[in-house]
């Protein structure tokens, strides 16, 4: 395993669960929490062949990767995967909530009930769900909840995107209210919120030009990569760097929106 750029000493030994976790912010994330010397949950649905590559790779370097799978828009599965992983560990550090998807692009005016559900069911209910079963865990030694929201809840987003955008707002207003419930019993709750950051989602829900249009508005003149999301997580994953943080929502996307 290559050395971290930045040693963060409060998260070494720590237990973190990352959904979403194959592809993306979510590996990125998985390698950034190994590297740190954190015993990390990898949950992931369909993108097994990249999980389990990646577990390979972090295991090879001597890092404790638990490798989960489950569908994140049905209940049942979410708190299995959140009970295994502490259970596997016998403990729980941290839970960031980065499932989700798009699910395709649809305007409001043609939205269906099911597309309303799918899109709900695993960008927002996923994320109530995961943390209520993760609390009685964070509870014990203290420990920190991260979701991963999105610029779309603040902008509205577009071309179809509208519902997820809904969804993620809905997570950013969740991580407030879940923050002023839990930080008596020593869990941090915050929010990361990206910007346009070149993933598989982009790959697969927006085209050439659809990118074009959102990078033209980025004052930073490109599009982010996973990596350059991974500080603001593990800014908020540490004790000692952000203690006095919580219910936040961090924004990383170029200068795109200036809230």
């Amino acid at each position: 395993m290559t050395n971290p750029t930045v040693s963060i000493a409060d998260l070494s030994g720590k237990t973190v669960l990352v959904t979403g976790g194959s592809t993306g912010i979510g590996a990125a994330l998985v390698e950034a929490y190994a590297q740190q010397g954190c015993q990390v949950g990898l949950h992931y649905n369909q993108s097994q062949q990249a999980a389990e590559a990646l577990a390979a790779k972090l295991r090879d370097g001597g890092a404790d990767i638990f490798l989960v799978e489950g569908d994140f828009s049905v209940s049942a599965d979410v708190t299995r995967v959140v009970e295994e992983t502490a259970q596997k560990f016998g403990k729980l550090d941290g839970l960031v909530n980065n499932a989700g998807g798009m699910l395709g692009r649809m305007n409001y005016s043609e939205m269906t009930d099911e597309q309303y559900d799918a899109v709900m069911d695993l960008n927002a209910r996923s994320v109530i769900t995961a943390s209520r079963v993760a609390i009685p865990w964070l509870k014990k030694q203290g420990g920190f909840i991260i979701n991963t929201s999105s610029i779309a809840a603040r902008n509205g987003a577009g071309g179809g995107a509208g519902l997820y955008g809904s969804s993620k707002a809905f997570v950013s207003n969740v991580t407030r209210g879940m923050a002023k419930e839990l930080i008596g019993n020593g869990v941090r709750v915050n929010a990361v919120a990206p910007g346009v950051i070149l993933t598989p989602f982009h790959e697969r829900y927006s085209s050439p030009e659809q990118m074009k249009g959102m990078v033209a508005t980025i004052p930073q003149g490109r599009a982010g990569t996973p990596q350059e999301c991974v500080g603001a997580y593990l800014f908020l994953s540490s004790e000692a760097m952000s203690g006095y943080v919580t219910g936040q929502v961090i924004e990383v996307n170029g200068g795109q929106l200036m809230p």
